[in-house]
């Protein structure tokens, strides 16, 4: 499928053409997981270091991810509880081969997964001073975007809901603050549960979206993958085009005079 959108998001070193980033969290087979990261059409894919076998070098996980040098990996520090953990697993997945990407994960809550804000801080300050590009997952709170932003992280990452919940964009209000106040790449993680959902983050101004479990869980992950890369273009193609302005009152599309002559 050729590409309809021409612009590009750089994130650190790199330039992206989709919008659309996926998680591999619960498929149900590496054989899925690689066709739905094909049908997506993505080009950065995200594992979880506590899911992958650091010392095999052949492992599967990593096998499906990277075998293709379009993407993008990003190994991300879920489960960490706190800076020095997240910090331990960053430095732990660099010196494996991972490279120096990572997303940034620090929650102390196993019921609510929520991102704790202080330890992320922290750890962003450390792992920026020694060299990594930080994408870090976080509440959808302006203040800590920004000073995020100041510390060095190549992007801001608000969930729109609790991770894996389906829910879609219930922080949408804080998100566009973030958006407008941001000069670094927006990115709305955690919360996505379908393809419209996708769409509207990237129609209010996101600058792209990750999304896992709606992928994962569904019935058809391939079909559901394909599903969102077309939302996530069409959303971006549209506001490329730029839609007309909100109305209050009706503004008629044809004229009302001159046509019954």
């Amino acid at each position: 499928m050729n590409r309809i959108n021409t612009d590009k998001l750089r994130i650190g070193n790199r330039e992206f053409s989709s919008r659309l980033f996926v998680g591999t969290g619960k498929f149900s087979s590496n054989k899925i997981l690689a066709k739905a990261i094909e049908s997506s059409g993505t080009e950065m894919v995200t594992v979880a270091l506590r899911r992958v076998d650091l010392d095999n070098h052949e492992d599967e996980m990593l096998e499906t991810v990277v075998k293709n040098d379009n993407i993008q990996l990003l190994p991300n520090t879920s489960g960490a509880r706190d800076c020095d953990e997240a910090v331990r697993l960053a430095r732990l997945s660099r010196a494996m081969g991972c490279g120096s990407w990572v997303k940034l994960e620090v929650t102390p809550d196993p019921r609510y997964l929520l991102p704790d804000p202080i330890e992320t801080l922290k750890a962003t300050e450390i792992l920026v001073k020694e060299g990594f590009t930080v994408l870090p997952y976080i509440n959808a709170d302006p203040i800590l975007a920004k000073r995020l932003e100041e510390a060095g992280s190549a992007t801001v990452m608000p969930l729109g809901a609790p991770i894996g919940s389906n829910r879609g964009l219930q922080t949408l209000e804080n998100i566009k603050i973030i958006i407008d106040m941001s000069n670094i790449p927006v990115v709305v993680d955690a919360g996505i549960g379908t393809p419209s959902h996708a769409a509207q983050a990237i129609e209010i101004g996101a600058d792209a979206v990750l999304v896992n479990t709606a992928i994962a869980v569904a019935a058809d992950p391939e079909k559901m993958a394909l599903a969102f890369r077309l939302a996530v273009e069409s959303a971006m193609l549209s506001r490329e085009a730029g839609p007309g302005e909100k109305r209050e009152q009706a503004n008629a599309s044809s004229p009302l005079t001159g046509f019954l002559r």
